[in-house]
C-alpha cells in the first residue's frame, strides 16, 4: 500500500487565504445582495499596463504563425531577451549580476516554497514570526526543523538574528504582512549571521518596489557578503499587476556554495538548475514577453504609476489610523497596514466583528505566526473608492 508523507498531517487543516475564503462565502450566502469590500488576499485590481498588454498581444499572434511560433525554451531558465533585462534592472542599482544566475519563474510563491526541495531535511529553518505562510508550510512539508526570529512592536516587526544558530534564513522585506522593511545596517547584521553559521538566506523581495525610502536597501545584493550566502527571489504579481498573468525570477550568485554530507561543496546554482531542468518547463513565451515590457522604459513608468496609485489606497488607510489612534506599521514602503486590534481583541475575532459589522474583509494576524495575535493586516490593493468606503465603514464601526 502507498503511504502518504506524514509530515503533511502536521500542516494546518486549512491554508491561511482558503479558510477566510470559506467564512466570507459562508457570509455572503447568508447575505445575498449585500457588497463585501475585500482587502484581505493581496490580489492587484488595476489592470496590465498598456506596454505590458501590447508586448503580450504581440507575442501572443507570433505564436499564432509557423515562422514565429515557439516551443520549449532551450536553457531553461528563462528566454535571453527576459533574463537580460532583469539583469539590466540590477545595473540601474548597481548591481552586477549575470543572465546565467536568473532564473524566470511562475512566480515568488512556487519559488520560496519549492527551493528548499535542494536542502537536506536535516537543515534546520529559521523564519521570522509573523511570516508569510509558504516559508512554514514549505518546510513542514519538507519535514525539517524550523525556529523562529521574533518580530515585535519592541523590534518594529523587524527580527533580528537570534544567538542559535540555523542553516537557511526566510527574510522579506519589505515585509509581507507587517509592512516593515529592514535597512541596510540591519540586513548587514544577518549577512554576517549567515556567514559565520555558513547559512543560506532566501530573500524574498517581492514588495521591492513599494520602497520610497531611497536610504533602504531594494535588494539583499546591495549588502557587502551577500553573495556568498543569500539568494533572491522577487516577483512582478505585484510590481506590476502579474497576479493572474504568474511571472517572477529568482538570482542565484554563482558564489554561493553550500555543502554535501562529506563535505564537499556544491554550486546552490547548478543544483537549482538541475532541479528545475527536471521537474519545471518555464513560463510561457506570451507572458515572458510581457515581462520583459515591465523593465522597458515605458514599462517602467507606467508601473510606477500603479504602484503609486496603491500606495495612495495606503495613505488613505494610514490617515484613518492615526486618526483612530490605532497603532500601525506599514503603508509607507509597503502595500499592507499591520495594526493592533481595538479594544484588545484577538485577531480572528476582529475578523469576525469587521466581516459581520462593517461588510470588510481583512487577514487575521494569527494565520501569520504566533506574534501575529492580537494583530490585523489590510491591503492596499483595491481601488480608491473602496479603500475610502472601507475606512469610512471602519472608522463608523469603532466611533
Amino acid at each position: 500500500m502507498a503511504k502518504m508523507n506524514s509530515n503533511f498531517l502536521n500542516l494546518k487543516e486549512n491554508y491561511l487565504f482558503k479558510e477566510i475564503s470559506k467564512q466570507v462565502n459562508q457570509y455572503t450566502a447568508a447575505h445575498p445582495g449585500h457588497k463585501l469590500i475585500k482587502m484581505g488576499i493581496g490580489d492587484v485590481t488595476l489592470p496590465l499596463a498598456p506596454a505590458v498588454v501590447k508586448a503580450m498581444e504581440k507575442a501572443s499572434a507570433e505564436m499564432g504563425k509557423k515562422e514565429t511560433f515557439r516551443g520549449y525554451e532551450d536553457s531553461g531558465q528563462g528566454y535571453d531577451f527576459l533574463r537580460e533585462a532583469v539583469k539590466g534592472y540590477y545595473k540601474k542599482r548597481n548591481i552586477t549580476i549575470s543572465t546565467e544566475e536568473i532564473f524566470i519563474s511562475d512566480g515568488a510563491k512556487s519559488d520560496s516554497g519549492n527551493i528548499n526541495d535542494i536542502f537536506d531535511s536535516s537543515c534546520t529553518v529559521l523564519v521570522t514570526d509573523p511570516a508569510y505562510p509558504v516559508y512554514v508550510d514549505s518546510n513542514t512539508m519538507g519535514g525539517k526543523k524550523i525556529i523562529y526570529a521574533d518580530s515585535t512592536p519592541e523590534n518594529g516587526f523587524a527580527a533580528m538574528p537570534p544567538s542559535c544558530g540555523a542553516d537557511l534564513i526566510y527574510l522579506c522585506s519589505p515585509n509581507n504582512p507587517t509592512g516593515s522593511a529592514y535597512t541596510k545596517e540591519q540586513l548587514k547584521e544577518w549577512v554576517d549571521y549567515a556567514l559565520k553559521n555558513k547559512a543560506v538566506i532566501i530573500y524574498d523581495a517581492a514588495y521591492e518596489a513599494f520602497i520610497t525610502d531611497e536610504k533602504l536597501p531594494r535588494s539583499i545584493f546591495e549588502i557587502e557578503g551577500a553573495k556568498k550566502c543569500a539568494l533572491e527571489i522577487c516577483s512582478l504579481s505585484k510590481t506590476a499587476g502579474f497576479t493572474g498573468t504568474r511571472c517572477g525570477y529568482t538570482v542565484i550568485p554563482e558564489e554561493l556554495m553550500f555543502e554535501d554530507n562529506d563535505g564537499s561543496e556544491y554550486s546552490v546554482r547548478k543544483i537549482w538548475a538541475r532541479r528545475q531542468g527536471s521537474k519545471f518547463n518555464g513560463v510561457s513565451y506570451p507572458v515572458q514577453r510581457a515581462a520583459e515590457a515591465v523593465f522597458s522604459d515605458e514599462g517602467q513608468r507606467e508601473c510606477r504609476e500603479i504602484v503609486g496609485y496603491y500606495l495612495n489606497n495606503a495613505k488613505i488607510m494610514m490617515k484613518t489610523f492615526d486618526k483612530l489612534g490605532i497603532e500601525y506599521t506599514g503603508g509607507v514602503n509597503s502595500p499592507y497596514i499591520w495594526f493592533r486590534c481595538p479594544c484588545g481583541m484577538g485577531s480572528w475575532e476582529f475578523f469576525h466583528k469587521l466581516l459581520n459589522e462593517a461588510e470588510v474583509v481583512g487577514t487575521p494576524g494569527e494565520g501569520f505566526g504566533k506574534n501575529g495575535e492580537g494583530w490585523f493586516r489590510m491591503t492596499a490593493f483595491g481601488s480608491m473608492e473602496k479603500t475610502a468606503e472601507a475606512m469610512k465603514r471602519l472608522e463608523k464601526m469603532l466611533g
